[in-house]
C-alpha cells in the first residue's frame, strides 16, 4: 500500500474525555490524509456535548510524531500541491486553536518538526524524559514556518529561533520543559499515563463553562492565524520545490 494512505486516527470517549490517537508506520509521520482526518476528529470531539476535555496522543512506544511525511513531500511537483500539503498542519493547529475545549497533549517520545508544532498547539502538554525535540526543516531546505506561530507562542522567539537554526540538534525533554513546551516531564510512560489520568480527572470535575472561557483567554490575539498560517504554507510549498529541498529529502529517503 502507498505509504501516504497508511495509518489511522482513532477517537474514543470515556468519562467525558475524548482521546484522539494518530498512528503511521513511519514513526508517526503525518501525510495529508491523516492530517485531514485528525482535523475532522478534533472538530467532532469539540461538537460532542458529552466531551469536556480532549487528549491528543499517538500510538506506539518510541516516536510521538516525526512531522511531515517525506514520502509525500518528495512527490510535490507544484506550488499549489505544496501549499495544500502544508495547509494540513495549518488546519490541525487552527482546529486546536478554534475549538471551545481544552486539549492536553501526551508526548511519550521524540517530536520532530510538525510534531513539535502539535505539542505546542496543545493547551497543556505532558511528556516523558524521552520526548526530545527537533525542528529539522531548515536541514531539508524549508523552515518551520507553519508551526512557527504555535512554537513561538508557547516557547518564545528565543527558543523558536534556537531550534530553527540548530536544525540537526536534538533538545532534551527537560530543555523543552524549561522553555514552556511541556508542563511536566515524567520518568516513563507508566508515570506519564498516571499523571495524565489524575490531571484529566481533576479537570473534568471543574466547571465546563469556565474552562471554555479560559480556552478563549489562552488564545487571545490569534484571530489572524487563519491568514497567517496560510501565508506560511505558501512559503513552505514554494521552498519544497527547490533543488536543495528535493536533493535533501531524496537523500533522507535513501
Amino acid at each position: 500500500m502507498d505509504k501516504t494512505q497508511q495509518g489511522h486516527i482513532i477517537s474514543a470517549i470515556k468519562n467525558n474525555i475524548a482521546t484522539i490517537e494518530f498512528y503511521h508506520p513511519s514513526h508517526n509521520s503525518l501525510p495529508g490524509k491523516l492530517l485531514a482526518e485528525l482535523e475532522k476528529a478534533i472538530y467532532a470531539a469539540d461538537e460532542n456535548e458529552d466531551v469536556i476535555l480532549i487528549i491528543l496522543k499517538s500510538f506506539g512506544e518510541r516516536t510521538f510524531c516525526a512531522g511531515a511525511s517525506f514520502d509525500e513531500l518528495v512527490a510535490i511537483n507544484d506550488e499549489k500541491i505544496g501549499k495544500t500539503f502544508f495547509m494540513g498542519f495549518a488546519n490541525v493547529i487552527n482546529a486546536i486553536r478554534k475549538i471551545s475545549k481544552i486539549v492536553i497533549g501526551r508526548v511519550h517520545g521524540k517530536a520532530v518538526g510538525g510534531g513539535v508544532g502539535l505539542a505546542a498547539a496543545c493547551d497543556y502538554c505532558l511528556a516523558t524524559k524521552f520526548a526530545s525535540v527537533k525542528l529539522s526543516e531548515l536541514a531539508v531546505g524549508i523552515g518551520p514556518f507553519v508551526i512557527g506561530p504555535a512554537v513561538d507562542r508557547k516557547m518564545g522567539v528565543s527558543a523558536y529561533s534556537h531550534m530553527s537554526l540548530h536544525a540537526t540538534k536534538w533538545m532534551s525533554a527537560e530543555w523543552a520543559r524549561e522553555k514552556g513546551l511541556y508542563t511536566e516531564v515524567f520518568e516513563n510512560t507508566e508515570d506519564l499515563d498516571q499523571g495524565l489520568e489524575q490531571f484529566a480527572s481533576l479537570l473534568v470535575s471543574m466547571n465546563p463553562e469556565a474552562m471554555m472561557l479560559l480556552k478563549k483567554v489562552f488564545w487571545e490575539g490569534t484571530d489572524h492565524w487563519d491568514a497567517l498560517l496560510e501565508e506560511r504554507a505558501e512559503m513552505s510549498g514554494r521552498l519544497v520545490l527547490s533543488d536543495f529541498s528535493k536533493n535533501a529529502i531524496g537523500a533522507f529517503l535513501k
